[in-house]
């Protein structure tokens, strides 16, 4: 086999993986933020970590009015890691918290783990005409996905 035709099997492998892998519906078990295929990376469209200014504004208290829950985002790591924490009104252990960058959009993903919280997880969008965090909730213990809101209380 010469290299050129080597070269598009390769490549014709890596598409035909990358189709494969979007075929399955993702398990409500583990929500996640979507994994860039190699294509996105390619074109730039890849989520990246959060960072500078549109990060900044991220920071404070939040409130989902539906319920009283509080998620405070204290601050972040260059690599998108968040320092945040959950209320309801008790503290709830936050086993994962972070910030990407996805096209003009920032995106944060907060697991819970805890008693009651078996890996329930907010997938959420900044909304900065609004100043408010906008997405899904995953209630693991029920497994059901609710559409959720957060306004800021405190910056």
């Amino acid at each position: 086999m010469n290299a050129s035709r080597g070269q598009k099997l390769i490549s014709l492998l890596v598409v035909g993986a990358g189709v494969l892998s979007g075929c399955g519906k993702q398990s409500p078990e583990a929500p996640a933020m979507a994994v860039p295929s190699a294509t996105a990376a390619a074109t730039n469209a890849s989520p990246s970590p959060a960072s500078g200014p549109a990060f900044a504004k991220l920071q404070g208290k939040w409130l989902r009015p539906d319920g009283g829950y509080i998620l405070e985002i204290r601050g972040a790591a260059p690599d998108g890691k968040l320092d945040a924490a959950y209320f309801n009104p008790k503290p709830i252990h936050v086993a994962k918290a972070e910030a990407l960058r996805d096209g003009g959009s920032v995106k944060l993903f907060i697991e819970l783990r805890d008693v009651n919280y078996p890996g329930s997880a907010y997938t959420l969008t900044y909304e900065q005409a609004n100043d408010q965090l906008k997405g899904d909730y995953f209630q693991a213990a029920l497994n059901q996905t609710f559409d959720v809101l957060f306004t800021r209380v405190q910056p």
